[in-house]
């Protein structure tokens, strides 16, 4: 299979830049089998049955775009440049890779200060942008001074036409949000709100929590036109014994398991063993599912739509058939829904 399978054209104004308001008025775009209904997301309890569970991500996504000085000292005087940087992955309680916008004016010893509470020092340079911070707070002291001083990283498409602002601390973040480190948010789950779960817990649906920490390769293009020959980034994740019980009881019941985002497929699909099998797991996890793939632990999934040419696009169609997705697509742009990580979402359920 070729890059350009998966390529479509996609006007700019479906882009969503603000998510709807209540979050389950979005709608909802519902595939099973062959058939296809325009619905809202808080209709979604009416297309599970009772027995199901819904599997969350319950990664917390952390303020880690941040506007900094860099400070240096030469022979000369002081030196300083206005750095920013966007903090990609984690190495340590004070430690985090980071892509730095100029990077070129960031040397190995550089001390860069965000606040009057908060610097880091420049350990070293890598390829792409990309440098080694060691900040001068740890584990919890750290997070809350990011939580002081840092923007929330939206993504590339929607940070090139708007600036992050207060709201998105809000609306970038899941109501499941309870363990931090993740770059990116497991936007599926935005849809849910109160109102929804109860509604959702009163038709017999269950749900259980997964951990996947996002990171910023979640946006990275494919660059190779052979899609087997593509890298997947590693993402840390843990699926609890009381996660991996909560499926094996479900399917044992007669019941589905549906993630609810493609990082808790993801997930779930790296700790099982076999068809319908899971255990308690916990490392990093690089799989890369297209078509091809044969689902363990997956019976269904909610997302929301994705990015052309995106390894997101090419589960869905690993999960649904290509010639499926492509159809949903054109359905979706001709009926005008909102697209990416603000936009609409979809309940797929293969036959």
């Amino acid at each position: 299979m070729r890059l350009s399978d998966f390529d479509f054209d996609l006007p700019e104004e479906l882009i969503a830049l603000r998510p709807v308001s209540p979050r389950s008025s979005a709608r909802l775009l519902v595939a099973e089998g062959g058939a296809t209904m325009d619905r809202q997301v808080m209709d979604l309890p009416a297309f599970l049955r009772p027995g199901d569970l819904l599997v969350f991500n319950n990664t917390r996504v952390l303020p880690t775009r941040l506007d900094g000085l860099r400070k240096r000292e030469t022979p000369h005087g002081s030196g300083e440049a206005r750095i920013e940087v966007t903090l990609i992955e984690q190495g340590g309680p004070a430690r985090w890779t980071a892509l730095a916008r100029p990077a070129r004016k960031l040397a190995e010893g550089d001390i860069v200060r965000f606040s009057d509470s908060l610097s880091a020092t420049v350990e070293a340079r890598r390829d792409g942008g990309e440098v080694d911070l060691a900040f001068d707070k740890a584990g919890a002291d750290l997070v809350l001074a990011l939580e002081d001083v840092g923007r929330m990283p939206l993504p590339p498409y929607i940070e090139s036409r708007r600036p992050a602002d207060h709201q998105d601390r809000d609306d970038y973040q899941t109501i499941f949000a309870r363990r931090d480190g993740a770059v990116a948010a497991p936007t599926a789950s935005l849809h849910f709100d109160d109102t929804l779960l109860a509604a959702l817990d009163a038709h017999g649906v269950g749900r259980t929590e997964v951990t996947l920490h996002v990171g910023a390769g979640t946006f990275l293009p494919v660059k190779t036109d052979v899609i087997d020959e593509h890298k997947m980034h590693a993402e840390w994740g843990e699926v609890t014994e009381e996660a991996a019980n909560a499926m094996r009881e479900t399917w044992a019941r007669g019941g589905r398991v549906i993630p609810v985002g493609t990082t808790s497929l993801r997930l779930i699909e790296s700790a099982a063993t076999a068809h319908h099998e899971i255990g308690a797991w916990s490392g990093d996890t690089d799989i890369f599912i297209r078509p091809g793939y044969r689902f363990l632990a997956t019976d269904g999934l909610m997302t929301n739509f994705h990015l052309p040419k995106s390894t997101l696009l090419m589960l869905v169609s690993a999960l649904m058939g290509m010639d499926r997705m492509r159809a949903l697509y054109a359905h979706a742009i001709e009926g005008r829904y909102r697209f990416f990580s603000y936009g609409d979402s979809s309940l797929l359920i293969p036959g």
